[in-house]
């Protein structure tokens, strides 16, 4: 089997899975209980609390506990719309973030708030001078993804982060969910407010995930109930699962050295090899991408049907996200990007773990060459 749809999700580390099945069999307590087996189970909670925000370079108090990057984003952007309304009811976020904040966002419009979409070049990049633009008066919170999850191109944080220090009373949201183990961030010098994670992305498990939210930043919370992390999240933690994160987020930090240079070289493997193969475009930026996506189209193709030619060799990518691949429409991201129809409709997106190999990237290449020649034959 060859993988290559990391950005969906990646496979968990097996010590990530043997913790979280250590600590669910054997310390299953209710970490509010006041007995022996809550205690011990709010200690590694704790302690999975703590090795998140050492890595992340945050404070432990800072790091709250959710089910994954969907609630992350939902909880950031929702919490902070509904606490801070009196404020301003003006946000700002990306035309290609992921469904999970568009959807918050259009709830939130629905009841009365503005929103402004900032448009993304033809390398799926915002301008820091769009989001300057787009201040107003009345604007609460800006929001922007590090990594977008389709094309991979690597947003302005950094620079944003600068503009806004300028507008003390506005939060600056980033989802980076794409980014952990790929592209650094660091969160307090970016001036971030609030940062959205989700495990599955970096070999944890499915359903677990955090939010960072910045010393000092309120908001209000989205479930009501027994008020467990510090009254923003309620809901019985998921010990076995912070167990489980911190690991894989330990594991992959530790091994990002030699993980991202070989995934550097399979990218631009792929990148080489695909541009040679007739009717193919790159979509992806060769700059200021991240170096586990690869997006390309080819001309005349239906992706969904190569998509399911190559699976039966044994290989495994994608159309667009996993949140939109069933929904059989053309990327919104590559349209917005300006790409045409037809090659936003024939869009595939590979997405690389550290383990994947140049061997692997050169069986790829061959089998979509052959695969592509093959539907065309059939076409005709």
């Amino acid at each position: 089997m060859i993988y290559f749809d990391n950005s969906a999700t990646t496979k968990p580390y097996k010590e990530v899975v043997d913790s979280f099945v250590k600590v669910s069999s054997e310390f299953f307590g209710n970490p509010s209980s006041l007995h022996g087996l809550g205690v011990q189970a709010e200690k590694l909670l704790t302690q999975a609390r703590t090795q998140v925000a050492n890595l992340l370079g945050v404070k432990p108090t800072e790091i709250y506990f959710t089910s994954g990057g969907t609630e992350s984003n939902n909880l950031a952007i929702k919490g902070s719309a509904i606490l801070h309304k009196n404020k301003g009811k003006h946000m700002i976020l990306s035309s290609i973030e992921h469904p999970s904040v568009r959807g918050a966002m259009e709830q939130l419009e629905k009841l009365g708030f503005e929103i402004t979409y900032l448009p993304a070049d033809h390398h799926g990049r915002v301008k820091v001078e769009d989001v300057k633009a787009s201040i107003q008066k009345n604007t609460i919170l800006v929001s922007v993804m590090q990594v977008n999850n389709e094309v991979g191109t690597i947003q302005p944080i950094t620079e944003i982060g600068e503009l806004l220090n300028q507008y003390p009373n506005i939060l600056f949201h980033v989802d980076a969910v794409q980014a952990v183990g790929k592209v650094p961030l660091n969160l307090i010098e970016n001036r971030v407010d609030l940062c959205s994670f989700s495990a599955h992305k970096f070999h944890g498990l499915k359903g677990t995930g955090a939010l960072f939210i910045r010393e000092g930043v309120r908001l209000d919370p989205l479930l009501s109930g027994g008020n467990q992390e510090w009254k923003v999240r309620s809901g019985t933690e998921n010990v076995a699962g912070a167990v489980a994160m911190a690991k894989a987020l330990r594991m992959t930090i530790g091994s990002s050295e030699t993980g991202l240079e070989r995934m550097k070289r399979v990218k631009s493997l792929l990148r080489e090899g695909l541009s040679r193969i007739d009717d193919v475009t790159i979509n992806t930026p060769l700059e200021n991408s991240a170096p586990h996506i690869l997006n390309f189209s080819i001309r005349g193709v239906k992706a969904e049907v190569l998509i399911h030619t190559l699976e039966q060799k044994g290989i495994y990518l994608s159309t667009t996200s996993a949140c939109s691949s069933k929904k059989q429409l053309p990327s919104q991201t590559l349209l917005a990007m300006g790409i045409p129809d037809d090659l936003a409709d024939s869009a595939f997106r590979i997405s690389l773990s550290y383990d994947n190999s140049e061997d692997e990237a050169q069986k790829v290449i061959v089998a979509i060459e052959e695969g592509a020649k093959q539907l065309r034959r059939v076409m005709k």
